[in-house]
């Protein structure tokens, strides 16, 4: 640990830093599982800069915080290396992609509604995605996972989730118990596996030499102050200038609530969203959230990105006094800045007591039992996903404690499964990137929807 200087220099210069992040947030498919993928592989595999459990360390802490972990976690990385300058770099690169592409998708949604080239495109990226979250789930559990009751916890992880559908903030509590206790009674618990330690040299920097800063009560207090003020002076600004019953106001409100409540990734508060975006306030009509999910879920960055499609829609078909289109934008903005504001406030608020207890063997071990619990979920993940993708319908099981969600495999979809397995083959196979093969999987998709649809 750093000692009394701590560290306040950039231990990478802070451009090369942006090349990398604005390389991996145009990477970022596939969910947390893709992205968290993603930055394993160029920041610890490629260029080196973080060590693996170092990285794992700060995953683990992000788990715990409301609000997408992949996009935290670039945060936090970002602050390791470059200070409060590059947490806000690389967490504002991670989603400015998806901001970007979503808000051009919802425009296409709503001026032209569901095309054929749009479709076809989905065909492509969707079943990609499986193969990147598939790739996921085998590097992190293989790096991640260094004792065999790691390995257990992650499956009783898995299962808990997938088919007792134990709530996510319940796994993670209970994961985190566990590896305490583990921790206590097995030393070699939190030692780094052997995959790990065998796959490739130590990182560049080391632990020693990445970016700290002193915790203090001023500190936290002006970081507090500046974040709560960022945080709502646009919702304040709606409701001055275009009225507190503004649909401005109602959505800032709102998803800055719904912000607070995304324990266990986007999936755990969208059915959420959905039922007050449409029986309540009538953003959407029935259906269109799965619609508006197939978007997110193709885009890059965070899947919550969907509220932003739910804010875009929904102010397009109320806009007030303002241009449908204006206030379209505006609203997709308002409501994506609401969102992801308090994901950097967690980070630089909690970041550097954090790491002042790295160095704690029950923290360690509690955070190891986490990392466990984020391989089963990531898993989990990875079930979802291909379910909806693989097929049209799907039944849920339920008997006793199982809440179990199955195919009907009549309806299994015959070119999303051919594009899944060129996906897998591409990634495993052949070992090609993941923009590689999503562009490669996205003309496939592109060329199966245009010749079906002749």
């Amino acid at each position: 640990m750093p000692g009394p200087q701590e560290s306040m220099r950039d231990v990478i210069p802070l451009r090369e830093a942006t090349k990398a992040w604005f390389a991996i947030s145009l990477q970022t498919f596939g969910g947390p599982a893709g992205q968290i993928a993603v930055m394993q592989r160029t920041l610890v595999d490629e260029k080196r800069w973080i060590g693996q459990q170092r990285f794992l360390f700060a995953l683990s802490y992000c788990t715990l915080l409301p609000g997408p972990e992949a996009q935290q976690l670039a945060t936090y990385v970002g602050w390791l290396l470059n200070g409060v300058r590059g947490a806000l770099v690389a967490g504002i690169l991670f989603i400015l992609p998806g901001v970007v592409a979503l808000l051009v998708l919802s425009g296409i949604y709503v001026a032209f509604g569901d095309t054929t080239l749009v479709e076809s495109l989905f065909l492509g990226l969707a079943p990609a995605v499986i193969a990147i979250v598939v790739q996921a789930v085998v590097r992190v559990g293989r790096k991640g996972l260094g004792h065999p009751a790691l390995v257990g916890l992650a499956v009783a992880s898995f299962l808990a989730l997938t088919v007792f559908a134990v709530p996510f903030p319940a796994v993670v509590l209970v994961a985190a118990v566990a590896g305490w206790v583990l921790g206590r009674r097995l030393p070699t618990l939190t030692a780094p596996p052997k995959a790990a330690v065998d796959d490739g040299p130590p990182p560049l920097i080391s632990d020693d030499a990445l970016h700290a800063e002193r915790p203090s009560g001023r500190r936290a207090g002006l970081i507090l102050a500046i974040g709560l003020v960022a945080w709502f002076a646009p919702v304040a600004a709606a409701a001055l200038l275009l009225g507190r019953s503004s649909i401005f106001v109602d959505q800032g409100l709102f998803f800055s609530g719904a912000a607070l409540v995304t324990f266990g990734g986007a999936y755990a508060v969208l059915a959420y969203v959905a039922q007050q975006a449409v029986e309540v306030y009538g953003w959407l009509a029935p259906g269109e959230m799965v619609r508006g999910l197939a978007l997110a879920e193709t885009t890059p960055g965070p899947l919550v990105m969907v509220v932003q499609f739910v804010a875009f829609v929904g102010a397009y078909r109320a806009p007030g006094d303002l241009d449908p289109w204006v206030a379209a934008v505006l609203a997709a903005l308002l409501t994506t800045w609401v969102t992801f504001v308090p994901c950097f406030l967690f980070i630089l608020l909690g970041a550097p007591y954090v790491e002042r207890l790295r160095g704690n063997r029950d923290l360690t071990a509690a955070l190891a039992g986490i990392t466990a619990a984020v391989v089963g979920v990531i898993a989990s993940l990875a079930v979802f996903f291909a379910l909806h993708t693989l097929f049209d319908e799907t039944r849920t099981l339920t008997r006793g404690p199982l809440d179990l969600e199955l195919p009907v495999l009549t309806s299994i979809d015959g070119a999303s499964l051919a594009i899944t397995a060129l996906g897998c083959a591409l990634v495993f196979w052949r070992k090609w990137s993941v923009l590689r093969t999503l562009g490669a999987c996205a003309l496939a998709g592109i060329v199966l929807g245009l010749a079906m649809a002749a």
